[in-house]
């Protein structure tokens, strides 16, 4: 059992457990895949067209708080449940979740962590998702089964979701290191945002770290070894509070995942990240070496 709690499973050990028919209520399978409108890509078309044999679709834009007014903010308890109870998943199911990221691994993070904040540590991400599974000629198949509901009860830890407010204090008390997962060039404000109403820059005392610097070539998450020097090239130190951030709180995940392999599974993630600062902070807490904010 000890494959259940590991935060990586490797694609060898997915296609073993699928040979060995374990896909059902103990073992699900998710392609949490989402891309910004600017992609042009439309996951749940892919999904219907092609997925790991097994896999349902999760929506990170459907399984969200709709009232909000910024992207896939966190779902109540009561709605994650409902939703994830509606894939077959109980609170004894290992859920092994991926995306089709090129990047190998994108959005799964995400859904990794969602699953872990509402208590349930039975979840591990493919580690190379869709591009390392295809790369080894692995199976794929159009073919979709619909899990019988199950049962979810889902419990949120309240300490792991940052605020607004949260991020604002953390700039005068500097409690907490804050990591920012965007490209450098959007940290810096070199390179435009992907949405059309936010510009580029970062809040004072972000450290970035991109989260493709996570990756190798293949997709696949780096070594422990190598996670750690990058921490430390950062200027992180893993024993302090760490919190993280990026433009819709999707990669900030992959800095979470990082850090809980290396040991320390408490990382919070501010959930509105830079989509919602830009919106709502003053110029001053705008950094940014392009266009800044207008007061």
């Amino acid at each position: 059992m000890a494959a259940q709690t590991r935060a990586l499973v490797s694609g060898k050990w997915l296609a073993d457990a699928i040979k060995s028919k374990l896909v059902g209520p103990k073992l699900r399978i998710l392609d949490t895949s989402w891309y910004l409108p600017k992609t042009k890509r439309v996951p749940k078309d892919e999904f219907a067209q092609k997925h790991i044999p097994g896999a349902s679709f999760f929506d990170l834009d459907e399984c969200c708080d709709k009232s909000s007014a910024f992207d896939h903010m966190l779902p109540a308890s009561s709605q994650f449940a409902q939703y994830v109870g509606d894939l077959g998943i109980g609170n004894d199911t290992h859920v092994v979740v991926y995306d089709t990221s090129d990047f190998g691994s994108y959005s799964a993070p995400r859904v990794w962590w969602m699953f872990r904040l509402f208590g349930h540590n039975l979840v591990s991400v493919l580690d190379g998702g869709m591009k390392d599974w295809l790369a080894n000629g692995s199976p794929v198949t159009s073919e979709y089964c619909e899990p019988d509901p199950r049962q979810f009860q889902a419990t949120m830890n309240p300490s792991w979701v940052k605020s607004y407010e949260d991020v604002l204090e953390n700039i005068s008390t500097k409690q907490a290191q804050v990591v920012d997962a965007r490209s450098n060039g959007r940290f810096r404000g070199t390179e435009p945002e992907p949405r059309d109403d936010v510009l580029p820059g970062h809040f004072p005392g972000a450290i970035n770290m991109p989260f493709t610097s996570f990756l190798d070539a293949s997709g696949k998450q780096h070594g422990t070894e190598r996670l750690a020097q990058l921490f430390r090239e950062a200027g992180v130190d893993l024993e302090r509070p760490l919190w993280a951030s990026c433009g819709s709180g999707v990669t900030a995940c992959q800095v979470v995942l990082a850090a809980h392999r290396l040991g320390n599974p408490g990382v919070s993630v501010y959930d509105g990240s830079w989509s919602e600062w830009f919106k709502r902070a003053s110029p001053e807490h705008i950094i940014s070496e392009g266009e800044g904010k207008k007061g």
